[in-house]
C-alpha cells in the first residue's frame, strides 16, 4: 500500500484508515468472508480496496452507483496502482448495452432519414445524423459519452438497443463489429471489470449472464444498493414500452397489418389503467389494469407472432430479430407483473407519466440467494453504519441470511460477515459545526414553513451565499425558491432548470452562488471549498407514510414481529441524513455548518441513532452560534 500512496500526486499521504482498510479487504479475501467497511470523506477507499483486490491475484469486479467514479477508477486510480506495484494485470469499463451504439439501429435510421425521417437532436437533422455516422466510424468505443455532439435521450434511443432487444451478435449482420460486444470481450479478458450498480443487479436478475464470471466484487457507494437492486430486480412496465413494439413493428409489417391496431388499442387501455391508479400501490392482476396487462401481452404477442412469419433478408432481418426478441421480453414483463405475490409490491408511479412497478419487499432476500453464495462481496460507503451499528445495514441487504462458509461452525467456520468503520482523516469537530434549529415549529405544524424559510433565508445571508440547500421535497424546494428569488444579492441556483453538470459547474465557479436541489443532490454531489460553506436539510428524511414499497416494507416487517419504525424508517432516514451532511466537509481544508431545520434531531426519542450516524461535528442549538461561526468563514456583502 505504501508504494500506491507513494505515486499520488504530491507524494501522496499515508492513511491509517485506508491501510486499516486494507488488510480487512485482503482479510476478507483470503478467509472467504463478506465486508462491510465505512470508509469516512478523505479515507482513499478506492485505493483502499483495489490494491489488496489486485494484490490477491483474484477476477474483481467493481460496482460503483456514479458515472464520476467509474471515471476515476479507471483514468486514475488503476493506473497509478498498476504503475506502483508492477504487476500485470488489466482492467476495462462496461456499461450497459444502451449506452452503446447499435450499428444496425443506426443503419435503420440513415435508411429513414432517406425517407425523410429525420432523428432530432439539437442541430439540422440530416448534418446532425451524419456526424453520429462519422464518429460511427471513427469511435473505438461506440460509447455515447465520446460523442462530438449531444444527442437527446429520444434520440439516443433509437440509435441504441437494450439487452432485452439486441438479438444477439451471431443473429446480427453487424455482429462482428458490435460496440457493445467488443466491450463485453475486453470486459472478459480483463482482470479488473468497472461496472455501475444498475448493471451488476442486471448480472445478478439474470443469474449472472451478463458479466464475466469473478471471484471478488466491490460495492463501492453500497448504501444505495438496496434501492437500485429492488428496482432491477422488479419489473417495469408502462406504455413507452408497448410503443417501442409498434414503431419497430412499422418497420417491418404493412400500414394495414391487422396486429398493429390492436397493439395501439392495447397501449391506450394501458395508458387509461395506470392513470386511474397513479401514485397508487396496486394489484396488478386484478381490476381494469390486470386486463389492460392480459390485453398488451395478447397484442405484443400477435405482433411477435406476425414477425416470424417474416422472411426478409438484410437489415430487415435484423430488425425483425430484435422486433420479436423485444416483443418477448415484454410479455414476460407483463406475465411477472400481473402475477406479483405478498413478496412482491405493486404500484404506479405517476412521474414522469403512468408506468407500472413492482419489486421485491425484501431485497435482502434476494442478494441472499443471487449474490453472497457465489462470490466474496466488499461492500463499502462512507456511510453504512447506522448509530455505531451495521446489523441495520446487513439486515437490509440480507448479510444476516448470507451462507455459512463450508465446515460448519464445529469445525470453526468463518462468520459470514464482519463489519469495520476506519473513520475519516478529517478533524470534524474544528471543521464543522452541526446546527439543530431546535427553536422551530415541528415539521407538521402549521407555522413551520415559513419560520423554516426564514431560518433558511438568514443562515444563508451569515454564510454570505455559499450554500447547497437540501430538501425532502420539491414542493419544499419550490417554496424557498419562491421566497429567496429577487431577495438576495447572490446568485440562486435551482435543480432541473439547467442540466445537473452545469448547475454543478456553475456552483463551483461562483462561490457565493445558493443551490436548491431535492434527493438527487444528497449523495454523489461534490463541491469542495468554500462554495459549499453551508449545507441546509428542511426535514429528517423520512420515507413518506404513503410510499408504496416502504408501506410493504413496513407490513413485513410487522408481520415478522419487529418494530417497523426502527426496522424500516429509521436506518433508511440515518444513512441519507448522513449522506446529505457528507456534502459539507470534502477536503482537510473545508470549514462550515449543516443546518438541520427539524426540531426532531435534538427533541425526538431516536435523535441519538441519527446524530450518532452523522460525522463527528461539533453541535449546537444556538441559532446565535452557528451565524458567528458561518461569519468568521468568509466576508459577507452588504445587500
Amino acid at each position: 500500500m505504501s508504494r500506491v500512496v507513494a505515486a499520488l500526486p504530491g507524494g501522496g499521504e499515508q492513511r491509517s484508515g485506508q491501510l486499516r482498510m486494507a488488510e480487512a479487504v485482503a482479510e476478507a479475501i483470503e478467509d472467504g468472508h463478506h465486508l462491510l467497511v465505512q470508509a469516512g470523506t478523505g479515507t482513499g477507499k478506492s485505493l483502499g480496496y483495489l490494491v489488496p483486490a489486485v494484490l490477491a491475484r483474484r477476477r474483481v469486479v467493481v460496482a460503483t452507483a456514479t458515472k464520476a467514479l467509474q471515471e476515476q477508477l479507471v483514468a486514475h486510480d488503476l493506473p497509478v496502482v498498476h504503475r506502483s506495484l508492477g504487476l500485470g494485470f488489466t482492467w476495462a469499463l462496461l456499461k450497459g448495452r444502451s449506452n452503446y451504439l447499435c450499428r444496425a439501429a443506426l443503419a435503420d435510421v440513415v435508411r429513414d432519414a432517406g425517407q425523410g425521417v429525420l432523428i432530432e437532436g439539437s442541430g439540422p437533422g440530416r448534418e446532425h445524423l451524419d456526424r453520429v455516422v462519422d464518429w460511427a466510424e471513427e469511435s473505438r468505443t461506440g460509447d455515447r459519452t465520446d460523442l462530438p455532439v449531444a444527442v437527446a435521450s429520444a434520440d439516443w434511443s433509437r440509435l441504441s438497443v437494450g439487452a432485452g432487444e439486441c438479438p444477439g451478435a451471431q443473429r446480427c449482420p453487424e455482429g462482428d463489429v458490435c460496440f457493445a460486444e467488443d466491450a463485453r470481450r475486453r470486459a472478459a479478458a480483463a482482470d479488473v471489470v468497472v461496472v455501475n450498480l444498475h448493471l451488476y443487479s442486471a448480472h445478478l436478475a439474470s443469474g449472472g449472464m451478463v458479466l464475466p464470471e469473478h471471484d471478488v466484487v466491490v460495492i463501492d457507494e453500497a448504501h444505495a444498493l438496496e434501492d437500485i437492486a429492488a428496482a432491477t430486480l422488479g419489473v417495469t412496465v408502462g406504455p413507452g414500452a408497448l410503443g417501442s413494439v409498434a414503431r419497430a413493428a412499422r418497420s417491418l409489417l404493412s400500414a394495414g397489418h391487422p396486429a398493429l391496431a390492436p397493439l395501439d388499442a392495447a397501449a391506450t387501455a394501458l395508458a387509461g389503467a395506470l392513470a386511474e391508479r397513479a401514485g397508487q400501490r396496486v394489484d396488478p392482476g386484478t381490476g381494469a389494469l390486470g386486463l389492460a396487462l392480459v390485453g398488451a401481452a395478447e397484442a405484443i404477442a400477435t405482433v411477435a407472432g406476425a414477425a416470424r412469419q417474416l422472411d426478409p433478408s438484410g437489415e430487415a432481418a435484423s430488425r425483425k430479430d430484435r422486433l420479436v426478441q423485444l416483443a418477448s421480453g415484454l410479455v414476460e414483463d407483463l406475465r411477472q407483473a400481473s402475477e406479483a405475490d405478498r413478496d412482491l409490491v405493486a404500484w404506479v408511479e405517476d412521474a414522469p407519466s403512468p408506468t407500472l412497478r413492482v419489486a421485491p419487499v425484501d431485497v435482502g432476500a434476494e442478494l441472499a440467494a443471487r449474490l453472497f453464495p457465489d462470490v466474496r462481496v466488499v461492500l463499502t460507503s462512507a456511510t453504512l453504519a447506522v448509530g455505531g451499528r451495521f446489523e441495520p445495514m446487513a439486515q437490509r441487504l440480507g448479510l444476516d441470511r448470507a451462507p455459512p462458509e463450508p465446515g460448519g461452525e464445529e469445525e470453526g467456520a468463518v462468520p459470514p460477515w464482519r463489519g469495520l468503520d476506519v473513520g475519516s482523516p478529517f478533524d470534524y469537530p474544528t471543521q464543522g459545526l452541526l446546527y439543530c434549529a431546535a427553536h422551530l415549529p415541528g415539521p407538521r405544524a402549521p407555522a413551520y414553513e415559513e419560520a423554516m424559510l426564514d431560518e433558511l433565508e438568514a443562515l444563508i445571508r451569515a454564510a454570505g451565499g455559499r450554500t447547497l440547500a437540501l430538501f425532502t421535497s420539491r414542493r419544499a424546494m419550490d417554496a424557498a425558491q419562491d421566497r429567496l428569488a429577487g431577495r438576495l444579492p447572490w446568485e440562486v441556483l435551482v435543480q432541473d432548470t439547467l442540466p445537473r453538470p452545469v448547475l454543478h459547474r456553475r456552483f463551483l465557479d461562483e462561490e457565493t452562488s445558493v443551490l436548491l436541489a431535492t434527493m438527487g443532490f444528497w449523495q454523489g454531489f461534490d463541491a469542495p471549498g468554500p462554495t459549499c460553506s453551508l449545507v441546509v436539510v428542511d426535514r429528517l428524511p423520512f420515507s413518506r407514510p404513503d410510499d408504496p414499497l416502504a408501506e410493504a416494507r413496513r407490513e413485513a416487517a410487522t408481520r415478522a414481529r419487529r418494530n417497523a419504525f426502527a426496522t424500516v424508517d429509521l436506518p433508511r432516514a440515518a444513512v441519507l441524513l448522513a449522506q446529505g451532511a457528507g456534502r459539507l466537509i470534502r477536503s482537510a481544508g473545508d470549514r462550515g455548518v449543516v443546518a438541520v431545520l427539524d426540531k426532531r434531531l435534538a427533541t425526538a426519542s431516536y435523535r441519538w441513532e441519527l446524530v450518532r450516524s452523522l460525522p463527528p461535528l461539533r453541535r449546537t442549538k444556538d441559532p446565535e452560534e452557528v451565524r458567528r461561526f458561518l461569519a468568521g468563514l468568509a466576508p459577507v456583502p452588504a445587500g
